[in-house]
């Protein structure tokens, strides 16, 4: 069924890709970033997770892009300089910024000054935290230094006792003692140690300049066209092959028999007509003919004869018949005409509406219904079915008209569209 679709309605499939891709395209102004780059910032010493979240808002704080856009010159101000720049926290006390522009240059630009405003912001506020912040710092080293002087006089002093007597009770327990005080040494020494670190917390660095950007970031206008076009594409496709599966008209000829009420006398082969009042967009897309019309390799006078419609008229009994076709099923009314010419008077085609079908009351013999294939409905056919019951007419059959698409076509014969033209022209 795909290959039908594909092959009856190309031209409809590649219109809509040509529209997908022109409106991924358009919506490229929207969704397409640009050019982006990154910018890390080491943040040395140890730091806590809350730190780092906070050091990355400071990142994007006011001050800090408004000193980038100043110092970029490109007329853009902090607050439009937000819309481009997201920072993130990276492992190894690292800030991520990221920027994004319409050119490479300008990208990177971007990224390395406010990596270098966020340093010089971040310095500021530590450097101006106050002198009591210092004063305390250094208090508290000078304690730690008074401990470990301290300890490392009576470590001294025990080892000096423990060294001139023997090994009694007493010796253990200074010996037990002056294992605590080298671990209590070892502490203050890992306190003074973290105490000197972070005397230098306000450190930051620049992790070299950000990467110029070799190519513009997905997604790009080249990638939004062609995902626009093989989306338009596929939702044409599977609207085709969803409304084939919807479709309600009867095919099987089982069916048609069942809901006719009479049984199938004779199914014909026909050519497709060509349809009325065809628009410039169907006559370009040819969107209004049957896609999922049969394709049979013969000519076309070899399918539309008149032998296999003498047959039928010479099987059916000498009376008076009415010939009942659908109004606009072409195809149903064009064989009813022929059957009522074979039949040499015997036959009157009558054409009712499928919506209310309505049969008058004559005193013909019986009924002969002439349908197309995928045409009409259930209930539709149902309808014709109780139009003739009403009339109190006899139903002598059904006969069903399959439509093919020839695929040759002999010299000088003309096709389809050399009739519509002459119709227009007409």
């Amino acid at each position: 069924m795909i290959g039908q679709v594909l092959r009856g309605r190309w031209r409809t499939l590649v219109v809509l890709a040509v529209l997908g891709a022109l409106a991924g395209a358009g919506s490229s102004v929207i969704l397409s970033p640009g050019y982006r780059t990154t910018s890390s910032v080491l943040l040395q010493g140890p730091r806590e997770a809350d730190e780092l979240l906070t050091q990355a808002e400071v990142a994007t704080s006011s001050v800090v892009l408004d000193r980038a856009a100043a110092g970029l010159g490109d007329g853009m101000s902090g607050a439009e300089l937000r819309e481009k720049v997201a920072t993130s926290v990276a492992q190894g006390n690292v800030i991520t910024i990221e920027a994004t522009g319409d050119t490479a240059e300008q990208t990177q630009r971007m990224a390395d000054q406010i990596a270098s405003e966020f340093v010089k912001y971040s310095t500021q506020i530590i450097a101006g935290s106050g002198d009591a912040a210092v004063q305390l710092a250094q208090e508290r080293r000078e304690t730690l230094r008074q401990q470990v002087t301290q300890t490392n006089q009576r470590i001294s002093e025990l080892s000096a006792k423990v060294n001139e007597g023997k090994t009694t009770v007493e010796s253990v327990q200074l010996r037990t003692e002056l294992q605590g005080l080298r671990s209590s040494i070892e502490s203050a020494m890992s306190s003074l140690n973290a105490a000197d670190t972070a005397s230098g917390l306000g450190n930051m660095v620049v992790l070299g300049s950000a990467e110029l950007p070799s190519s513009a970031a997905a997604p790009t206008l080249p990638q939004l066209a062609l995902g626009g076009a093989a989306l338009f594409f596929l939702i044409g496709l599977f609207g085709h092959l969803f409304t084939a599966r919807t479709d309600r008209r009867l095919r099987d000829e089982e069916e048609i028999a069942a809901a006719i009420g009479g049984p199938v006398l004779a199914t014909f082969d026909a050519v497709e007509l060509p349809s009325d009042g065809t628009t410039l967009r169907a006559k370009l897309l040819r969107d209004d003919r049957p896609w999922n019309v049969p394709r049979v390799d013969v000519f076309a006078d070899e399918i539309d004869s008149d032998v296999l419609y003498r047959r039928l008229v010479s099987r059916l009994p000498r009376r008076r018949l009415i010939v009942v076709a659908a109004d606009g099923d072409r195809a149903g009314q064009a064989a009813a005409e022929r059957l009522a010419a074979l039949a040499a008077g015997w036959f009157t085609v009558v054409t009712v509406a499928p919506a209310r079908p309505v049969v008058a009351d004559t005193d013909a013999d019986g009924v002969l219904v002439v349908t197309s294939l995928g045409s009409r409905s259930a209930w539709e056919l149902v309808g014709i079915a109780e139009a003739v019951a009403d009339a109190g007419l006899a139903m002598v059959g059904t006969v069903l008209i399959r439509s093919v698409r020839p695929t040759r076509t002999r010299p000088g014969t003309p096709t389809p569209s050399d009739h519509e033209a002459l119709a227009g022209t007409a």
